[in-house]
């Protein structure tokens, strides 16, 4: 039923990976049941089909980018809506077996993406090391476990998980990388205003019309909608066509976001809406603010303004 919380879950697998550290952290998810998937693809389909309530996948990371497959996935097949973003820190751990000495380890396990990113802790303090490339910080984890590696980098989860010792913590070699996950569900009413909320949307331009990119950008621009986000993705149609997706400040239910999608409507091919949501709190414990409207484009200056064209219409003229 619309508005039922959700209560089952599934996320980018394996078990003991970040997207299951993410997904801990929503308390309905705590409570509920959570099943991994092989693939993005497949945690949504699982959603599309209604054996899941919703899917948590991995959106974009500080250090690598957006994560392209998701994106795709938003954009094509049926829709799906983003009701939460999850921003975790990405902290690896140099896990072994209990007894394992550093000066030991000889072979590690680990993700491309997690050895990239710990590259230079790597070079410094295991030097003679092999690493071993794995599908993911999770099977890093099982296999260190298992005895087939002397040590894995993995997220904390899969270490405990795994039952690894620790044998050194915060080993990235950017200490302030994060990855942003959303959560997305079938297509519904988005959660409430909160008053610092975010918008996302896939925009398909008219690439037949000069100058169409900057008109989607006027549109919001001259309604004071602040832009936090935009990337491309092509569309597989033909070269130089793409999609851009767009993350704006506010919510649908705004009434100057609200004129802002309509002038998209107006000059875009198409546009996809995927979801009006709460900006993630982590956002405003870095420092991060929302960024003002400028002078005459608040929600109260809009209000205003309507109401003074509706006198109008009325005939009051004072």
């Amino acid at each position: 039923m619309p508005g039922t919380p959700p209560t089952r879950f599934v996320y980018l697998g394996p078990e003991g990976t970040f997207a299951e550290q993410a997904l801990r952290t929503i308390p309905a998810a705590e409570r509920g049941s959570r099943t991994p998937a092989r693939s993005v693809g497949e945690a949504l389909e699982n959603v599309r089909a209604g054996d899941a309530d919703a899917a948590l996948v991995p959106l974009e990371n500080s250090i690598g980018g957006a994560v392209g497959v998701t994106l795709d996935e938003l954009a094509e097949g049926e829709p799906l809506v983003i009701t939460r973003e999850v921003i975790l820190p990405v902290e690896f751990v140099l896990g072994a077996r209990s007894g394992t000495e550093l000066a030991a380890v000889r072979t590690v396990a680990a993700h491309p993406q997690a050895s990239t990113q710990c590259r230079n802790w790597l070079r410094v303090h295991l030097p003679d090391a092999v690493v071993v490339d794995v599908l993911s910080n999770g099977a890093a984890a099982a296999g260190a476990a298992a005895g087939e590696y002397d040590a894995a980098i993995c997220a904390p989860i899969g270490a405990t998980r795994h039952r690894l010792a620790v044998l050194a913590d915060k080993i990235a070699d950017h200490p302030d990388a994060v990855t942003r996950f959303a959560l997305l569900s079938r297509p519904g009413p988005p959660p409430p205003p909160t008053g610092d909320d975010v918008t996302s949307l896939a925009v398909y331009i008219a690439h037949d019309r000069v100058g169409a990119l900057l008109a989607v950008l006027m549109e919001l621009a001259v309604r004071g909608v602040n832009l936090t986000r935009i990337e491309s993705r092509p569309t597989g149609e033909a070269l130089g066509r793409y999609v851009f997706f767009l993350d704006c400040t506010g919510h649908v239910a705004d009434v100057r976001l609200g004129e802002a999608l309509q002038g998209l409507r107006r000059v875009c091919a198409d546009v996809r809406f995927l979801g009006s949501y709460p900006r993630h709190r982590w956002a405003e414990a870095a420092g991060e603010r929302p960024v003002p409207p400028p002078p005459g484009l608040s929600d109260a200056d809009y209000a205003d303004a309507a109401a003074w064209l509706a006198r109008l219409r009325a005939g009051e003229l004072s």
